[in-house]
């Protein structure tokens, strides 16, 4: 039967004929789109040139030399709704890709590699600062690429690209451990990742011990606690010397092992203790900005709760967090629009720009994210040409975007409502309204 069954399910052949005409329309399609993406990089790279034309007839060295990029970035960024950030670090990969690795971007638009290629080939070569031994390291790369996937190439391409540094590993680990850091990047559904880039054997040998501990979790009869010199803390290791694992005891534990070792993280992380169960929301003593609903907790329905800065949250988070505060801010909004129209606090301080964060709550250009907590609350019309401290004369403005208004050819106004107007360089006008997040409407009881 199993034989008949695997004749029967050969391709007959049409099928075959219809798919290699589909595998060979395929292929042609890769081959254009790389031949587009090659493009793509060339004209970024075109324009991180005409930033940099610019900025070679101010003054070197200072601050005001990089606002032409940012001033290009902001630009392509608005046209193409996309972040200036985003669209920065991109500008600067497709001039590293074109200005550094030529070969490998003609490779590219001629479809002999992909652009997961390319990226491959650039991040492993981007330190070799010699440029005949890159240009060397470069056509290897290409050529093993044309046989590689992007995943095989990249161990590959490591190799042959320490093979052309002309500084060693131990010299570059010592400057590469400077960067060590941890990042924090909003998800969806009350979610976020952290980030944290470490050496590699440290990062290794925390996985390690994270992974013996989540496993030890699921051990019958371990001991929870033990005694000990210090008056019996939780215990941190169990079982055979040098183990690393807790001596946590938990049967018939329904998570995967990915979710305990990320739940034993944030035990270790918060409270200094490994309990298991990923929940140190009482450790937290956050300055955060939590406004919810008042049906949402006293009632557990409603609209969600949000997170300033961040989104919506779950109702168990936010209730919890909520009892912990020192204090309330309460949110009053249009009742079909959303937008912010006052506020007031059990305890009143700095109304104007508690009621601006809450209007706000991050940076007022098109596209960027940064929250207004870590923006600076800047006159719209300047105040020392008249511009009134006010609600309709203030927004807040990253840095960033704070300078690009002052200083570079970007210029904004307050069209009512919260709304800014934008108006770029080349005059194209972009408007950025804040964000209507619904918390206390008018059908709402207050909370105090």
């Amino acid at each position: 039967m199993t034989d008949r069954w695997a004749a029967d399910s050969l391709p007959t052949e049409e099928e075959s004929v219809m798919l290699s005409e589909l595998v060979a329309t395929l292929q042609q399609a890769h081959r254009t789109i790389g031949t587009l993406q090659a493009l793509e990089a060339q004209l970024l790279s075109a324009a991180v040139a005409l930033a940099e034309e610019q900025a070679s007839r101010g003054p070197a060295g200072t601050v005001e030399s990089d606002l032409p990029l940012r001033s290009i970035a902001a630009e392509l960024a608005a046209a193409l709704r996309v972040s200036d950030r985003t669209v920065q670090r991109r500008l600067s990969d497709a001039h590293v890709a074109v200005d550094r690795f030529p070969a490998a971007v003609t490779a590219l638009a001629e479809g002999r590699i992909s652009r997961a290629h390319l990226s491959v080939i650039v991040d492993a070569g981007i330190g070799i600062d010699d440029a005949g031994a890159r240009a060397t390291y470069e056509a290897r790369a290409i050529d093993k690429a044309a046989h590689e996937t992007p995943g095989r190439l990249r161990a590959i391409a490591r190799a042959l690209a320490e093979e052309a540094r002309s500084t060693s590993i131990d010299e570059r680990y010592a400057e590469a451990r400077r960067l060590r850091r941890v990042v924090v990047t909003d998800l969806d559904d009350g979610m976020a990742e952290l980030l944290a880039v470490l050496p590699a054997a440290l990062a290794h040998g925390i996985h390690d011990r994270l992974t013996r501990m989540a496993h030890a979790t699921t051990r019958q009869g371990a001991s929870v606690e033990r005694s000990n010199a210090d008056g019996g803390r939780e215990a941190m290791s169990g079982g055979e010397a040098g183990d690393a694992s807790p001596a946590v005891a938990v049967t018939d534990d329904p998570r995967c092992i990915d979710e305990r070792r990320a739940d034993l993280l944030c035990d270790l992380a918060l409270t200094g203790l490994a309990h298991g169960h990923g929940d140190g929301l009482e450790a937290i003593a956050a300055s955060v900005q939590v406004t919810v609903p008042v049906t949402t907790l006293a009632l557990g329905e409603g609209r969600p709760a949000v997170l300033g800065g961040h989104g919506p949250i779950d109702r168990d988070t936010a209730a919890r967090l909520s009892a912990a505060a020192p204090a309330w801010d309460r949110v009053l909004t249009d009742a079909s629009s959303g937008a912010v129209v006052a506020v007031d606090r059990y305890r009143p301080s700095e109304d104007l720009r508690r009621f601006l964060r809450a209007r706000d709550e991050r940076c007022r250009f098109p596209g960027c994210g940064v929250s207004a907590r870590r923006s600076d609350l800047d006159h719209t019309k300047d105040a020392a040409w008249g511009g009134p401290t006010e609600v309709e004369n203030l927004a807040h403005l990253c840095r960033r975007h704070h300078v690009l208004k002052h200083q570079s050819a970007w210029s904004v106004e307050q069209a009512g409502g919260g709304v800014l107007r934008w108006t770029s360089p080349t005059r194209r006008v972009y408007l950025d309204a804040p964000a209507p997040m619904v918390r206390f409407v008018a059908d709402d009881p207050p909370p105090f």
